[in-house]
């Protein structure tokens, strides 16, 4: 079968700590699949064959799917962490190594994507834990531009949900290739057949198993690979262990028979049924985004998630050629391009930073090195670069396409920015939506005026909220998609700005950025409805409309006016434009 990414090393490796290296050192660094210390690092391979290794990927689920899980479990498999953190319990003494947010940790949910990079056979992969929170779908749409590949989490007794419905609607308008891993097969759940059935039926995508279940919830005994002819037995209550089940040879070997009791003649007539109903994997069919393979497991017992990374990292596609405004960027060029799809404040509390997350398109990162902010026209130096896991950082030495590199953000950096060694590009697709709920922001303190603009500010570079002033009264005005939000603003602007702020209804239902071919007619515009206009983060005009039944007037009396509901983060040099 075709490798889609072009994985050089023999399949079946394994990742593991070198036992000559003292395990203080054991996570400093890791170079072709092994932790060494930085003092051993070897000469960089060729540019083409680091691209060949990269592996960037975003999970994609509706809440509760077990997406931080399966997250926290690829680490513990890539040898990254030590010990798997489980969401499970709010109050848990553990939490999830991707959930670095204090309120992230308290609540037991993801409101905020994380970046991780682990090493795993001669793979490395580049994970994106996305929010799988409905009220953060912004953050999780930015981080699907940024990525070659997505899994898709599904529980097994819920099958397909409202937000995975979504979130595959944003894949698709870009082919990307789905791994699919249905999870909780260790708790009753619905048929398989079924459940691909509606994942065939409800996303439009062809299914093909890869890996199934050998009962379930209670009467769980294990998988069986289809594409290795093996049955991995199940054991449970090893979710904090690195758990190598044992494996039997051949479906229809005495083994199996020996092992499985009658369960052994029913899983051969459901294979037999399978294979006749389903479809064969198609390594080209996948990496065009027509087929998926299916995977079944338990991330929280570690079950099922070794073949599904074995398979991933050796079918998933290897870092993407990517379209500019004006030419497609291919990874293999010598010169550095990357652009930022997400902005960050205060991932380090002691310093009160603020963090652009830059993928790296082409050419090769190298510390220091100078770099063209094409929006604003100047050069920017990269001393402290950083990579990431979680909330963990280390100064970033190098890093090559599919990369994510952390660059310290002075208030300069926005969510769109591209950057590169001189040449003036922008790469389009980062979108920006009209928030759908408003709150004016109600100030305890009057005293903390400058904490509050700073905080709002500075949360809203984020993009999951927007930030409008009024261009009558001193109002503040906070715009979002989803009312958690409101309590995250809230809650950030206590712990990180010491500044206690409450939000309030304002009579605004929705709003659109407006725009004129002629500033004469932006002005007359802009002079007749100064009551209903704002300005965002950004200082863009916006229409703030009390009703839609008003906005829809709005749009009538002004046909010279242009009201979009979307626009681009950041378009080309020194230019914003809408759509």
């Amino acid at each position: 079968m075709s490798t889609g990414g072009g994985l050089p090393g023999r399949p079946g490796a394994c990742v593991r700590a070198d036992s000559r290296v003292p395990t203080r050192v054991y996570r400093l660094r890791h170079y072709n699949g092994w932790f060494i210390p930085a003092s051993r690092f070897q000469a960089v391979p060729q540019l083409s064959e680091q691209i060949d290794r990269r592996r960037t990927f975003a999970i994609i689920s509706h809440p509760d799917a077990g997406k931080t899980t399966l997250t926290e479990k690829f680490l513990l498999f890539g040898g990254a962490i030590q010990l798997a953190g489980s969401v499970k319990s709010r109050k848990a003494s553990r939490h999830a190594t991707s959930d670095w947010m204090e309120m992230e940790k308290e609540r037991g949910i993801s409101i905020t994507s994380s970046v991780m990079q682990f090493p795993y056979h001669d793979a490395i992969v580049n994970l994106l834990d996305t929010p799988g929170h409905a009220d953060f779908s912004e953050d999780t749409y930015r981080v699907l531009t940024a990525v070659d590949s997505a899994l898709m989490v599904i529980d097994c007794a819920k099958g397909v949900e409202e937000r995975t419905i979504k979130l595959m609607d944003v894949c698709r308008l870009r082919d990307t290739p789905i791994f699919t891993f249905i999870n909780k097969l260790d708790r009753e759940g619905r048929e398989p057949i079924e459940l691909l059935d509606e994942v065939e039926e409800v996303l439009g995508i062809e299914c093909a198993p890869i890996t199934w279940p050998v009962g379930m919830g209670r009467r769980l005994r294990g998988i069986y690979h289809m594409l290795r002819d093996e049955i991995h037995l199940y054991e449970s209550g090893k979710n904090y262990l690195r758990q190598e089940p044992k494996v039997i040879k051949g479906l229809n070997s005495s083994e199996a028979d020996a092992e499985l009791g009658d369960m052994a003649a029913e899983l051969r007539d459901e294979i037999e049924l399978v294979k006749g109903a389903s479809h064969d994997f198609d390594a080209a069919r996948y990496l065009k985004g027509e087929q998926t393979p299916v995977f079944f497991g338990s991330a929280l017992n570690n079950f099922g998630v070794i073949p599904l990374l074995d398979e991933f990292v050796e079918h998933a596609p290897k870092p993407q050629p990517r379209a500019t405004l004006g030419r497609t960027v291919k990874p293999e060029e010598d010169k550095l391009t990357g652009f930022v799809f997400k902005v960050q404040a205060n991932m380090d509390p002691a310093h009160r930073d603020r963090m652009a997350f830059m993928r790296v398109c082409s050419g090769t990162f190298t510390k220091g090195m100078k770099l063209h902010h094409v929006r604003i026209g100047k050069e920017q130096r990269t001393h402290g670069a950083l990579t990431f896991m979680a909330a963990e950082r280390e100064a970033a030495e190098q890093a090559f396409p599919g990369d994510i590199v952390g660059l310290h953000n002075h208030g300069t950096i926005g969510i769109g920015d591209t950057f590169t060694e001189g040449e003036e590009l922008q790469f389009a697709g980062i979108p920006s939506f009209a928030p759908e709920l408003f709150r004016r922001v109600r100030l305890r303190d009057p005293l903390k005026l400058k904490a509050l603009t700073k905080g709002l500010t500075q949360l809203s570079e984020e993009g999951a909220t927007q930030f409008f002033k009024p261009l009558m009264g001193n109002d503040l005005v906070l715009g979002a998609v989803g009312v958690l939000q409101f309590d995250v603003v809230a809650y950030r602007l206590k712990s990180e700005y010491n500044c206690e702020a409450g939000f309030e209804n304002v009579n605004v239902a929705t709003c659109r950025w407006v725009s004129a071919d002629s500033e004469r007619d932006l002005e007359k515009f802009r002079d007749k409805n100064i009551q209903h206009l704002a300005e965002d983060g950004g200082g863009r005009l916006v229409y703030l409309a009390p009703t839609r039944v008003n906005l829809q007037l709005a749009q009538e009396r002004h046909p010279e006016i242009t009201f979009r509901a979307t626009r681009e983060v950041s378009v080309y040099v020194n230019s914003d434009e809408t759509a």
